[in-house]
């Protein structure tokens, strides 16, 4: 059996463009995902991008982690929990949170959700 290695995405921040995935402003997609190796437990990774425009509001299926790489989000809560984002900070949401994300400029977050690929 061969040792496991990694794998490298060169510039992925800068060079990868996530799909519209709601409204007009909300940008999402996977670039990474453990699922050939780990089909019963997987995680996703890649970027969530939000323009100014319309809050999205999210209700997670799974567990994430996501830091802030660029620009900023307000992110809330139903439990009235609200953060200014910005770059370098880190969330973890609980499967089942539901998460209202805002920006007035744009925001853009790297993410890891123990998921399959695309099912976000």
């Amino acid at each position: 059996m061969a040792p496991a290695t990694f794998t490298h995405y060169p510039s992925a921040q800068t060079t990868f463009q996530p799909p519209l995935i709601a409204n007009e402003n909300a940008f999402l997609g996977d670039i990474a995902t453990s699922e050939p190796l780990d089909p019963t437990a997987p995680i996703s990774a890649g970027f969530y991008r939000l323009e100014k425009g319309t809050p999205l509001v999210y209700e997670y299926t799974y567990h994430e982690m996501k830091i802030i790489v660029d620009g900023e989000f307000k992110i809330s809560d139903e439990t009235g929990k609200k953060v200014h984002a910005k770059k370098g900070d880190v969330f973890y949401f609980e499967k089942g949170s539901k998460i209202t994300f805002t920006t007035e400029t744009f925001g853009l977050g790297f993410y890891v959700g123990q998921r399959k690929k695309d099912t976000a």
